[in-house]
């Protein structure tokens, strides 16, 4: 396969950019084919056939065509006018009715569905009798316990991490794999919170409670004991852990028809960060199940080793993982009433990726330290950086200060440039490999067919492989990009510097060596990244969802960071170009004195109450069919309002909106700074991966050049120079959610 192939269900194929919606109805023709081809795969709709059959069937743990592991939770409603008692359910035709627990109130069935074949599986709830008594079917498409499901094929080698695993708590790790796919026996643990405000493993056979067990009021207002039944196991090839108040001695396991009475009934799926070292691997921790504010609210944690950035950089599989962790806690505790994705950084990655490509995953995100994604608003901003920290360096012919060298960059230090460029050889297949096997690693001389350690090879199921080097498509362009512009146009460097710049900070080449020439994105690889959303659109389930983006600022620590807080900005800019709106997303700013992304912080303790209550508000609302969107802001609480602390040791909220306006108290205390790209004509939104050119006007600088100057400038952009006012080359909107690979 020399392209990225891939399939969607027709209704889910929303365009960009497009107007405010309720939802989206598009038609199937609104999908192209991309390179290999674009085929139709059956709609999830999880409901009966039509209308008219009256009884529905759905899947509670997920979709209908996403199943794993044999199993899903099924809920069948009855109508009014089919007699209750009598109704039957059978699977491929044998009678699984007693699987089922009957719910006279409601009108409904719902029962654990297990023994699916690997495919499609029949589901039929029927009423026996004469003709015309009300059925329904459903197609279960079951899928592997250790997948794929839809991220594509495997990636090889793969290395087991379970005696690296270290349990919460309890301690130990989990012992050898099973087989090659990584798996564990399921386990469970308890432990519980002291009243000296630790955690402690539950004692091995405890028929009373421990002296100095500590009780917890949930946000439902229930004061229980604060002790935590954990679960762990293996899915999707990760490791995964599930976490909800429980109390052993009060009654048996939870189960989805009797979930625990200590569990408020919402969840947080937790986001781990970081992205080097994130490939070949299964990952030694997850994105954290112990929170003790989250636990102490009632709040169920779920997380997998395949949803942390650090251990796999990919949000395909970092989505089919959270979709896989979250059907097996649904499978044993029922479902929650909404989920929230919560994560920094690399965790933010994934957060606004599953939830735009994967919507219903989650249906509420709050982020931290965020990007819109790893592959082009992250790599983009510190291989620039990393190739102009390498020219001031390495290649200039010019005198720079240090004040003229930030001018360039954009940030708010120029320390920030050396720093990230560490972290930008993430695209060198060589250098973040440590978890693979010597004999296994890619080497352009002794093994040029060895694993490749990099963000493009890692995500090669989307991006496809190019046919003439046997590697990864690659996106990364910076072809007519002028650097410093912004800069040579405010008087903060000279000419001779913008043409020393542009003349000498050339690219990467195959294997990220900075090399005289600029680098060229693979075509291919450019459309696939638009398409299947690699490039976060914000038109997908993004536009659909409740967003807080929670910002420890971090732009003038003296040795320079990558979380910059305009990230925020590029994503809250793409859901307008996507949506025609940002009314959905709420951005709330403070200083770093908590870290990065710590509950020990009252503005995001604020922010995760806020978010619970928004998801609530919407999950009660009248049933009005107005805009999607209207919904959301109408939802909004009162309580939340977009703002930044102030920096003092007694600190003041200030209500105002977060932009970049230079008037207002938060931009003065926080400045938001930019970005190469932004230095040199781009927006905010950096979702250009490639500009289209035009040749250079004089008439579009703001200085004058000598003739001999302008024949270097003409030389260097000899194919011309960005024209930032068009789209990027190739640029469009998703062909679809919930796509296949």
């Amino acid at each position: 396969m020399t392209g990225s192939r891939f399939t969607t269900p027709p209704e889910h194929l929303p365009g960009h950019p497009r107007p405010r919606r309720r939802r989206r109805t598009l038609a199937a023709g609104a999908a192209t084919a991309l390179v290999a081809s674009l085929a139709v795969a059956a709609g999830p709709v999880a409901s009966a056939d039509d209308e008219r059959s009256g009884i529905e069937l759905s899947v509670l743990s997920g979709r209908p065509d996403t199943v794993t592991s044999g199993d899903a939770l099924v809920r069948v409603y009855v109508p009014q006018n089919a007699p209750f008692p009598r109704v039957k359910v059978t699977l491929d035709g044998t009678d699984i009715t007693d699987a089922f627990t009957p719910d006279r109130d409601a009108r409904t069935l719902t029962g654990l569905v297990t023994g699916l074949d690997e495919g499609a599986n029949q589901l039929e709830a029927t009423v026996p009798g004469a003709g015309g008594r009300p059925s329904g079917e459903l197609t279960l498409t079951n899928h592997p316990d250790e997948g794929p499901v839809f991220s594509g094929p495997h990636e090889k080698p793969f290395v087991c991490e379970t005696e690296r695993f270290t349990m919460p708590v309890v301690g130990g790790d989990l012992g050898a794999p099973l087989d090659e796919n990584c798996s564990i026996e399921d386990r469970v643990d308890y432990f519980y919170r002291t009243t000296g405000g630790n955690y402690a493993p539950w004692p091995d056979g405890a028929t009373g409670y421990p002296d100095d067990l500590a009780t917890t009021t949930t946000s439902t207002g229930d004061e229980v004991p604060f002790i935590v039944r954990m679960e762990t196991g293996t899915a999707n090839r990760a490791i995964y852990q599930t976490t909800v108040l429980h109390d052993p001695l009060a009654g048996p396991a939870p189960t989805p028809s009797a979930p625990s009475e200590a569990w408020n009934g919402r969840a947080i799926f937790t986001l781990g960060g970081g992205c080097v070292n994130g490939w070949y691997r299964q990952g030694n921790r997850t994105g954290g199940v112990t929170n003790a504010h989250m636990l102490g609210q009632g709040y169920a944690l779920m997380s997998s080793s395949l949803n942390v950035f650090g251990t796999n950089c990919s949000d395909l599989l970092a989505a089919e993982s959270a979709m896989v962790t979250k059907e097996e806690f649904v499978e044993r505790n029922g479902p929650p009433r909404h989920t929230i994705g919560y994560g920094c950084s690399g965790g933010s990655y994934q957060a606004h990726q599953i939830t735009d490509n994967y919507p219903g995953i989650f249906d509420g995100i709050v982020v931290g330290c965020s990007f819109p994604e790893v592959g082009f608003g992250t790599v983009n901003f510190i291989t620039d950086a990393w190739l102009i920290d390498h020219y001031m360096n390495t290649d200039s012919a010019v005198e720079w200060t240090r004040e003229q060298k930030r001018s360039v960059t954009g940030f708010a230090t120029y320390a920030t440039a050396p720093n990230v460029a560490n972290g930008a050889r993430r695209i060198d297949p060589r250098v973040f490999c440590g978890v693979v096997p010597t004999e296994l690693r890619y080497d352009p001389e002794t093994n040029p067919g060895g694993a490749r350690c990099d963000v493009y090879d890692h995500t090669v199921n989307a991006y496809g492989t190019d046919p003439e080097t046997g590697f990864a498509r690659r996106p990364l362009d910076n072809v007519g990009i002028q650097y410093g512009l912004g800069a040579l146009h405010d008087g903060s460097i000279s000419v001779e510097q913008f043409l020393d710049l542009n003349e000498k900070i050339g690219g990467f080449d195959d294997d990220a060596n900075i090399v005289d020439r600029r680098t060229e994105g693979d075509p291919v690889a450019i459309e696939a990244a638009y398409k299947t959303g690699r490039l976060t659109n914000g038109g997908g389930g993004l536009a659909d969802v409740p967003i807080i983006d929670y910002r420890a600022y971090t732009d003038d620590r003296p040795n320079g960071d990558i979380h910059v807080r305009y990230h925020t900005f590029s994503m809250r800019e793409r859901l307008e170009k996507a949506n025609g709106t940002s009314a959905n997303h709420v951005s709330l700013l403070e200083d770093n004195r908590y870290g990065g992304f710590s509950t020990n912080s009252p503005l995001l303790r604020h922010a995760l109450k806020q978010m619970d209550a928004w998801l609530t508000n919407l999950g009660t609302d009248d049933g009005s069919t107005g805009d999607r969107i209207d919904e959301i802001v109408a939802a909004k609480p009162e309580a939340l309002v977009e703002g930044c602390n102030t920096r003092g040791a007694d600190p003041e909220f200030i209500a105002q909106p977060l932009d970049r306006d230079p008037d207002s108290r938060c931009e003065q205390l926080y400045p938001s700074a930019s970005f190469p790209r932004e230095v040199a004509g781009g927006d905010v939104a950096a979702d250009v991966i490639k500009c289209q050119l035009k040749a250079p006007d004089p008439a579009d600088y703001e200085v004058e050049f000598t003739d001999e100057q302008w024949s270097r400038l003409t030389s260097t952009f000899a194919g011309g120079v960005c024209d930032w006012s068009k789209p990027g080359v190739k640029q469009q909107g998703l062909a679809g959610t919930w796509l296949r690979f």
